[in-house]
This record gives C-alpha cells, sequence and structure tokens, in this order.
C-alpha cells in the first residue's frame, strides 16, 4: 500500500516523515466533546468539517492542549497538557490527538486541576509574559506541584528575565 492509499484507508491524512510540523486535531462536539488549543502560535490551521480542524505548530513551539468529554451522566474526562512541538524524527511522547508527539512539559488530569492550570496561565498573561514564552522548566514544577497536592510558585517577571538570559547565554 502506498503512502496515499495508506492515509486513504485511515479516513485521515498521516504525517510525512519530512513535515517539519506537530499536527494537533481539535474538536467540539456540543457538551460531548471539546478539544482546544488555549495557547500558542500556530503556523497553519487545517479546517476538516463545521465540528473538526486541526492547528499545526513548528518545531521548539510551546502550546497548551485542553480536552475535556462529557456523557449523558456529566464530564467523563479533562485534562490539559502544556506541549512542546519536535523536530521531524525527533525523540516525543504520544498524546492523543496529537501527530506525530511532542515533549510533555505538563500533563494534569481531573477538572479541579486542569481549573488551577488554567487560573495560572491566565495569571502569568496578567503579568504581561506570552505563556509560549515561559521556561518550560517553570511548566513542568507547576505540573509536579499540582500533581502532589502543592501550590506552585508564580512565574513573576523576574524569573521570565531570568530564564531569558539563561537563553542568552546558553550554546
Amino acid at each position: 500500500m502506498t503512502s496515499a492509499t495508506t492515509s486513504r484507508a485511515w479516513g485521515h491524512a498521516l504525517p510525512s516523515a519530512r513535515d517539519p510540523l506537530t499536527h494537533v486535531e481539535l474538536a467540539h462536539i456540543d457538551k460531548r466533546v471539546e478539544n482546544w488549543i488555549r495557547f500558542g502560535h500556530e503556523a497553519q490551521e487545517q479546517i476538516l468539517d463545521r465540528r473538526r480542524r486541526v492547528f499545526s505548530f513548528r518545531p521548539g513551539s510551546v502550546f497548551a492542549f485542553v480536552r475535556w468529554a462529557a456523557n449523558d451522566f456529566g464530564t467523563i474526562a479533562s485534562r490539559i497538557d502544556i506541549l512542546r512541538a519536535v523536530v521531524p524524527g525527533g525523540p516525543c511522547q504520544t498524546v492523543p490527538f496529537v501527530r506525530p508527539g511532542a515533549e510533555i512539559l505538563l500533563r494534569v488530569v481531573g477538572w479541579p486541576k486542569v481549573e488551577q492550570v488554567l487560573r495560572h496561565i491566565d495569571a502569568v498573561e496578567e503579568a504581561g509574559v506570552d505563556a509560549c514564552a515561559v521556561s518550560p522548566d517553570h511548566w513542568q514544577h507547576v505540573g509536579n506541584r499540582l500533581n502532589a497536592g502543592e501550590r506552585p510558585r508564580a512565574y513573576t517577571m523576574a524569573r521570565h528575565r531570568a530564564w531569558l538570559r539563561r537563553q542568552e547565554i546558553r550554546p
């Protein structure tokens, strides 16, 4: 089977080995499924139909991917992942709806913790920092602290300046 035949057989486009982008499939089925990007600078967007689209990110891009699902009895899943797009062929973790995968900086499950992460993102943005530019170490810190039942440290402008300076001296 050729690559084109394989793509048709599975009903969606498979990323080629030369494709440098990380693709995230988003969906919105009212009161059932909501997959959305909370922050991130997408390189391109492809609309599949009125309920689905694909955002694509360049290697190194950081973005937050929120997934929520419900049934007739209420919420059955809610999670947020803050991810970094990887270079083609680079090591990555698999994440549902993300092709080929990404580096996981933060993974939180359960609506109360997801809400805490969303509030943390709001606070970062209110401090005047683009959430995409935050130190990846900080997102790992937030995920680890929340998963341990602890409160994460705030991301201040002083921390952000330190991160930017560290980037300047790194080879």
